[in-house]
């Protein structure tokens, strides 16, 4: 067979385009200087694997690890092609030839749930362990330790039920398995589990390294670290594998962007094997033939009935339309806008038709129901919310939110002028915006707000930014109220992640009553959410159209309940029992 020509296990695909990363490999391969395809290495190895190798989870723990075809294709290539290299002979230190792997990285980008952490950690099992190098030193990292342990645990738990690995037919123990180190005892090979930090990784000689989800990781110096590395090795393999993730993500996205241009050609690498499956930017993601194409291992893992599941729990919700295209169809995402769909907010009201907002407040203040406040001062010119929320009453699960807000007054006139998608002198006159004086928010305004609040509401506890809000909170302490029930809430992920996607779920279950507010409405209405890397969000400041202090300080509220136990009412109180000093 001539190099370029495809083999039988190739000509297969050929016409499907989702194995045109398998083709444009070949091809590059078989342009390299010197190159040639070792069939009998690959035949070898690919007809070794389900002896060898067994699956280790759930229903297949135990199964032989039978290739399916993106697999088999995968397997070949990286041990088939070969390259001659010069070296100098380590005894006679004359010059010679070495015939290596040609391809010393692989870039594996693949949706989730298509067995990519085990296939991963098979092949670091292959070239760590069964390639008997002497003094072999692998590594093993995530962007943290404990995401590194997913696929180093993995790698463990394929030695223990593969055949003829962890020991002997005489039952002598041939690999020693510790917490963080897999130790190959008739060659000396050591392979660690590292922090992802690169401090401290300098020296080391990598035959093999292994990193997992690389849209999650804050740097690559780790990774070039180790590469460096590789100096002295003839055949070192870096093994790299992820899902999509956050365009945001600089280090995840320009690796992807790397990936991309070595298949496409723009970037001559023919010693990267990038192996790619995804949508494509034009195609329509709620179409089943194109999860199909997406998902190369769908049937086995993950199976039709599962992704069907998913992409009904996701359908109509943007956010989660945007995660389940990133983690089932491999398509990055972006900031999302549409967070929160009008029809859902709309129908978040007790009478759609009627402005509730306007009695909410006297409502709650005669039911006196426990409430969470929060607190989102702006600053000097923009808009201030305070939000109130109230816990449901007995049988329900409705939750009313109270909000109001505040502008300088001398940017009225100015507001109105520029913006005129929204009536801000009529807001003004309703009672749903109020006004200060001077050219920016006076916060004693505010502060009598929540004073009046506290006097007028049972309030649990109160959040608030730091930022722009510390004078304020300072001066409420010296007013005496009970500074005790303030609570800082920093905008970020670790704060906000888990109370926005509770208040989501909550805005599309119809569990939130905002009375029809419509500067509330009109926040929600634009309010778009960010991702971080291992896409978590919160409600987006920066990247929506226009101000969302409302509906940033309503999810702080949420996450303010979220955080406390709510009890009932002591059987003393509903009884009226009066206390009595002994």
């Amino acid at each position: 067979m001539e190099a370029g020509s495809l083999p039988p296990w190739l000509e297969r695909v050929a016409a499907d385009d989702n194995y045109a990363w398998a083709i444009g490999a070949w091809r590059r391969a078989a342009a390299s200087d010197g190159a040639w395809f070792d069939h009998a290495k690959a035949d070898a190895v690919v007809a070794r694997w389900p002896r060898i190798f067994r699956l280790t989870d759930d229903r297949f723990r135990g199964k032989a690890f039978k290739l399916l075809a993106w697999q088999e294709i995968t397997v070949r290539l990286l041990v088939g092609w070969k390259i001659p290299i010069e070296i100098i002979d380590a005894e006679t230190h004359e010059p010679s030839v070495a015939h290596v792997r040609l391809f010393r990285r692989l870039d594996l980008w693949i949706p989730r749930k298509n067995g990519k952490s085990e296939f991963l950690a098979a092949l670091g099992v292959l070239f760590f362990v069964l390639e008997k190098v002497p003094g072999g030193q692998g590594f093993v990292f995530g962007r943290n330790e404990d995401q590194g342990k997913v696929p180093f645990r993995k790698m463990q738990a394929i030695i223990e039920v593969a055949n003829g690995l962890l020991e002997d037919r005489a039952g002598n123990v041939r690999i020693i398995l510790n917490k963080k180190s897999i130790f190959v005892r008739e060659t000396g090979a050591l392979c660690e589990l590292l922090t992802g930090k690169p401090d401290g990784k300098h020296g080391r000689s990598p035959t093999v390294i292994l990193g997992d989800e690389i849209h999650e990781w804050v740097s690559r110096e780790l990774s070039d670290t180790l590469r460096q590395g590789t100096g002295s090795r003839l055949q070192p393999i870096e093994l790299y594998a992820s899902t999509a993730g956050r365009k945001a993500s600089r280090v995840g996205w320009e690796w992807y962007q790397e990936s991309v241009g070595i298949m496409a050609g723009d970037i001559d690498d023919a010693r990267t094997l990038v192996v790619h499956f995804a949508i494509g930017e034009e195609d329509d993601w709620t179409d089943e033939t194109v999860w199909r194409r997406a998902n190369p291992s769908l049937g086995l893992t993950p199976t039709l009935d599962y992704l069907r599941s998913e992409f009904r729990k996701a359908k109509g919700r943007p956010v989660q339309e945007a995660l389940f295209q990133c983690y089932h169809l491999n398509r990055w995402v972006d900031q999302v806008g549409g967070w929160l769909p009008k029809s859902k907010w709309r129908a978040c009201s007790s009478d759609p038709d009627r402005p509730v907002w306007q009695t909410a407040y006297a409502d709650m203040a005669a039911k006196r129901r426990r409430c969470f406040g929060a607190l989102d001062v702006s600053a000097t010119r923009d808009i201030t919310a305070l939000v109130w929320l109230f816990e449901p009453e007995e049988d329900s699960k409705i939750w009313t939110l109270v909000p109001r807000f505040w502008i300088p007054e001398a940017t009225l006139d100015e507001r109105a002028r520029e913006d005129r998608r929204v009536n801000w002198k009529k807001w003004v006159d309703d009672g749903a915006l109020e006004t200060t004086p001077g050219d920016s928010v006076d916060q004693n305004f505010v502060g009598e707000a929540i004073k009046r609040g506290f006097g007028t509401f049972d309030v649990e506890a109160i959040g608030f930014d730091p930022w722009n809000a510390r004078k304020l909170v300072t001066d409420l302490e010296t007013d005496n109220l009970d500074i005790e029930r303030f609570v800082e809430m920093r905008q970020g992920t670790p704060t906000l992640g888990e109370p926005t996607k509770e208040f989501e779920r909550m805005v599309f279950a119809g569990e939130i009553d905002h009375g029809g507010h419509p500067v509330l409405a009109w926040m929600a209405g634009h309010a778009q959410v960010r991702f971080d890397a291992n896409l978590n969000y919160v409600p987006a400041k920066a990247g929506s159209l226009d101000k969302i202090d409302g509906i940033v300080a309503s999810v702080m509220a949420l996450g303010l309940s979220m955080n406390v136990e709510i009890e009932p009412p002591s059987v003393y109180e509903q009884r009226g029992i009066l206390e009595i000093e002994i």
